[in-house]
């Protein structure tokens, strides 16, 4: 009896292929198309929030030890300012722009009718397992479409609790969740979507935009990359590392797309750096940062081994200045400065997506710019200087997807 029941909860290629079929056939019904579907929707999810705050942050512990400020801020409340912004701007996004028409179709007159796709699969990431899930769900809500969600089974607390609430406060009509690993992701890509939205890795992203070619679906691949920081001299130091750590160690222990994932700085300027770096990491975190609950864990014990990998190489290992401190059984390392490290070092050819933060030096902080282009195009791209002609030629040179100047990962937080 029990094996029955297993085989009856199995996800499959058939059970993906019911769900899509029963998406398609509410949204040929239009019943995502209309206005007050839409805004009812985002309501719902806005109330889902607002009454499972606690549950949220709970689940967000449990998955990363993730602090319960850091979970309000980035997850919950960028996710609040999301919805309440498609709910302002919806109406206006759903009118119709006028075109013009040429002396030839005279007098005739066109507009441009934005229309929703039809049923969209989002898969999302587990290092922002609230955020990097319902955001992209937001938008396909507010452009009128049906949607699948598949949240990551490598935070599973979170992925448990979004399936449950999202049955609860949404149109199950319309918008599913679809919990379960790589099987199940499988069969979800299987069937033809009208898009596919997939945060993670450029490995996995190549999968998912292989499945897609099959049925010429289009996607949009959120994926990561190693973004640098440049630091000139001639700044408020203290300000700048605080500013570093803030967007490093403050973001999810360095376990985001954004993160600052290597330093590049002078020669000269190293030395005063990596000091600035040991007084305020220990201002942030204590003298014992293993202890620190401001610190997320790592995720898993597979991404702790990576990035051991990483650190205990032979040519990277004697390079740690600052930290370098691990605790196996509660998957924690410490916040850990590198100085020096070989560039064809693994931690420089791979995104790090940890605690550890290499500091590259250079002779001019111009030839940070060449430095940053030989490699593959960051997800961001950061600099520190009060230098108004280096500020320009870092916009004019560096090309990313996302540039700040004295600053690190404040950009996401304009809407």
């Amino acid at each position: 009896m029990a094996s029955e029941v297993e085989k009856k909860a199995v996800f499959d290629i058939d059970s993906a292929k019911e769900v899509v079929q029963e998406l398609r056939a509410s949204f040929v019904a239009g019943k995502t198309k209309d206005y007050e579907w839409r805004r009812t929707q985002l309501k719902a999810m806005l109330k889902m929030m607002d009454e499972n705050e606690p549950q949220i942050v709970a689940a967000l512990r449990d998955d990363l030890s993730k602090p319960e400020l850091e979970s309000s801020i980035y997850e919950i409340a960028m996710l609040k300012n999301s919805c309440k912004l498609a709910l302002k701007k919806m109406k206006h996004w759903m009118m119709p722009e006028k075109a013009k028409t040429s002396l030839a179709t005279f007098p005739s007159s066109a507009e441009i009718v934005s229309e929703p796709l039809g049923v969209v699969l989002v898969i999302s990431a587990w290092n922002y397992p609230l955020l990097l899930s319902l955001d992209p769900v937001i938008g396909a809500i507010a452009a009128g479409n049906a949607i699948v969600l598949k949240p990551s089974e490598i935070s599973p607390a979170t992925a448990s609790l979004l399936a449950k609430l999202v049955a609860n406060y949404m149109d199950s009509s319309c918008i599913k969740v679809v919990e379960g690993a790589v099987p199940e992701t499988t069969a979800l890509l299987e069937q033809k979507w009208d898009k596919i939205m997939y945060t993670g890795n450029g490995r996995i992203g190549r999968i998912v935009m292989a499945a897609a070619a099959k049925h010429l679906t289009p996607v949009v691949l959120e994926l990561g990359g190693k973004c640098p920081v440049i630091v000139d001299s001639g700044i408020n130091l203290q300000v700048a590392t605080r500013r570093i750590i803030a967007g490093k160690w403050g973001c999810n222990n360095g376990q985001a797309c954004i993160s600052p994932d290597y330093i590049i700085t002078t020669k000269d300027y190293a030395v005063e750096l990596v000091d600035s770096f040991k007084c305020e990491l220990e201002r942030f975190y204590g003298k014992n940062p293993l202890e620190s609950k401001d610190l997320s864990r790592v995720v898993n014990s597979n991404h702790f081994a990576r990035l051991l990998k990483l650190l205990d190489e032979d040519k990277v290992s004697s390079k740690i200045v600052y930290g370098g401190e691990r605790d196996k059984s509660n998957l924690k390392i410490a916040p850990t400065i590198l100085l020096d490290v070989p560039q064809d070092s693994l931690i420089m050819n791979e995104e790090i997506f940890g605690p550890l933060l290499p500091i590259i030096t250079i002779d001019k902080v111009e030839d940070s710019f060449d430095l940053i282009n030989s490699g593959t195009k960051p997800l961001a791209a950061y600099m520190f200087t009060n230098n108004k002609k280096l500020k320009e030629k870092f916009v004019e040179k560096v090309s990313a997807g996302g540039l700040v100047i004295n600053d690190t990962t404040v950009h996401v937080s304009i809407l």
